[in-house]
């Protein structure tokens, strides 16, 4: 399994330099074609959200299919897919952030009985209070 870098998962995905979206692409190919998964870790994941959204603009529900894309590819390994799931299931609904949703299943999957916030937002949100 080879894991990979943010820039590798978004030049795959928004495709806007075509020299760099190919290396991307091949190196993902040879993976596959070798039998590997590529790997993508949560803090890959919260770069890559926060990359689409900042300097893409891409909206939330363009991120969520994005990522649900490859949650559904089977040469794709996210470090904790449940927490992953979990976190686009919480986050298409609400205003707040992708982060904040990402930090709250985490604690959540180690063991944590809530996650304290001074974000007014956020400790609206499940397994979140209010410090």
């Amino acid at each position: 399994m080879l894991g990979i870098d943010t820039n590798i998962l978004v030049r795959f995905l928004v495709r806007d330099d075509e020299a760099q979206f190919e290396k991307a692409r091949r190196l993902i190919r040879r993976e596959i074609a070798a039998g590997r998964r590529v790997f993508v870790s949560q803090l890959v994941l919260l770069e890559t959200e926060w990359v689409l959204r900042s300097r893409y603009g891409l909206r939330k529900i363009e991120i969520i299919a994005a990522v649900s894309g490859l949650l559904d590819a089977n040469d794709v390994q996210f470090e904790d897919e449940p927490a992953i799931e979990e976190v686009l299931f919480v986050w298409k609904d609400r205003s707040v952030g992708f982060a904040d949703c990402l930090i709250g299943a985490r604690n959540k999957r180690l063991g944590c009985s809530a996650t304290a916030t001074l974000d007014v937002k956020a400790s609206q949100l499940p397994g979140f209070i209010a410090a």
